[in-house]
């Protein structure tokens, strides 16, 4: 054992004893630590209170996001229209927080490093549906012969001719055969073109980049300015500026089924936190295929399975405490930075943590101390034990690609910040990008270049001082912003069928 873990730690001190007269019980302490269970129960909260700010909007900030909002959409409009490849009729899953926020199953280690109130202020990720099989009543099927659990192959042999047109150069012929149908004379030809998720990605930033590269040929006045599009890995990051706000886009194309994957049929026959509160309708709509490979895999070839939209529906079951508990074991992943590790790791644990403990446990208010001490000591546990089962797939280990020294050494780690996690909670207050996001958080002062009445940001915070008037003036009644991107000192509001 360590000398560390031997050393005395200041505490409360002795209490009073039998015969001091005081009744008063003794303050709640944590065993590893010593630390008072109240100190890091309001260092938990304060740090909840700061992710809840993050997304919390004034009216300013608010207008801001919906502008940048239709921009991407609209982006996405174009890029359909480029080459036809994307569905006519698309349906987008919109995330609050990026990929580096683990809202997605994927590994982070190509990605860069951004700071949240230094690159960006908000974050989201959008799944852009490449290809879509909405048409299937029963389970879906996948080829998962050549892959490793939660992983498949995806064959053009389960779409039209059409399609296989559109995506051909999009494709990688499969060298070896690849099952039975291969025999049969129907989609024979679609039978060895298996969709890469590299080609697929790489044909999505080109075009994303072309038609932004033609829109700055003309701007307009009033769009958002980009400040970055780059491509890391698999996913396309935007960040936009638009008046105040700096906001990230991580834009990945996916697959999209409904239904279910037969894969996954298992996991429907147990019990489940969720039971009684959501309908099995609701959290089995449908899954994706995201651009992500297992570490044996081929990364031209393997796709994995996204629970994505049902997880969406499965956050509105868990305990505030619990993703308090959550929000402060990802500000502290994000500040050991432990390429092992991922907020998509920690998301996983607290939903097993659902199914294995009580909800009138979960559901105690003051209790995001112990849950965030509780995720720790989880997150270590699988790291030692080199295990740590997908949600939907148990059979995924999603730490069986760590050598032992690669576990041992992040456990070592977690150990350290376990041993003292009020000093690493008031270290993660601390970091530039939180102390960045509170400035943030303080009213405007005159001095502030917003306050010039001939500047575009200066216009946005009229523009949102007057929409506000309106909502408050005319409750229950439909209020909508026509702009003209040509002339965006001209708005003009119609409330109900009046203009303004």
């Amino acid at each position: 054992m360590s000398a560390r873990a031997l050393s005395p730690r200041p505490g409360p001190g002795p209490g009073p004893g039998p015969g001091s007269g005081s009744a008063r019980a003794p303050e709640p302490l944590d065993f590893r630590s010593g630390a008072r269970l109240r100190d890091l129960q309001r260092l938990v909260t304060e740090l909840s209170m700061h992710e809840q700010r993050v997304h919390e909007h004034d009216d300013q900030r608010a207008l801001e996001l919906h502008t940048a909002k239709d921009f991407i959409f609209s982006l996405m409009g174009l890029v359909q229209k480029l080459d036809g490849k994307l569905p006519v009729a698309n349906e987008y899953l919109l995330l609050s927080g990026g990929v580096r926020e683990g809202v997605v199953d994927m590994e982070l280690d190509e990605l860069d490093v951004y700071e949240r109130g230094t690159d960006y202020d908000v974050d989201f990720t959008l799944l852009v549906p490449a290809l879509k099989l909405h048409d299937r009543n029963q389970p879906v099927t996948l080829d998962m012969r050549h892959s490793a659990p939660g992983h498949t192959w995806l064959s053009l042999r389960l779409f039209d001719q059409g399609t296989v047109g559109r995506w051909k150069d999009c494709c990688t012929e499969a060298e070896q055969d690849v099952g039975a149908e291969n025999n049969s004379s129907n989609n024979n030809n679609n039978n060895n073109y298996f969709f890469s998720p590299t080609f697929v990605c790489g044909w999505f930033h080109n075009a994303v980049s072309s038609v932004l590269r033609e829109l700055g040929r003309k701007p307009k006045r009033g769009t958002p300015r980009v400040e970055r599009a780059e491509l890391r890995g698999a996913v396309t990051s935007i960040i936009l500026a638009v008046g105040g706000s700096r906001v990230l886009y991580d834009i990945v194309p996916v697959v999209s089924f409904k239904g279910w994957p037969a894969v996954a049929q298992g996991w429907l026959m147990e019990n489940h936190f969720w039971d009684g509160k959501l309908t099995e309708e609701e959290v089995i709509s449908g899954f994706y295929l995201i651009p992500a490979c297992s570490p044996a895999g081929r990364r031209e070839l393997e796709w994995r399975l996204s629970f994505a939209r049902s997880e969406v529906q499965l956050k509105k079951c868990i305990s505030l405490a619990l993703v308090q508990a959550l929000q402060s074991g990802k500000v502290l992943i994000a500040n050991l930075r432990p390429k092992a590790v991922t907020p998509y790791h920690l998301r996983s644990l607290v939903l097993w943590a659902c199914d294995r403990l009580p909800h009138s446990y979960l559901a105690q208010e003051d209790k995001s101390a112990q849950f965030f001490l509780g995720l720790l000591d989880d997150l270590q546990h699988c790291l030692i034990n080199k295990t740590c089962p997908n949600y939907f797939i148990p059979q995924r280990n999603m730490f069986e690609h760590l050598s032992d020294s690669a576990a041992v050494f992040t456990a070592r780690r977690l150990s350290s910040v376990r041993s003292d996690p009020a000093e690493h909670l008031r270290t993660a207050l601390q970091r530039p990008s939180i102390c960045a996001q509170l400035a943030q958080a303080t009213p405007t002062s005159p001095s502030d270049p917003a306050s010039d009445p001939s500047s575009d940001s200066a216009h946005d915070q009229r523009l949102a001082q007057k929409l506000q008037q309106l909502v408050t003036e005319n409750p229950g009644k439909s209020i909508s912003v026509f702009i003209n991107p040509d002339d965006v000192t001209r708005p003009h509001f119609r409330i109900d069928d009046k203009f303004f």
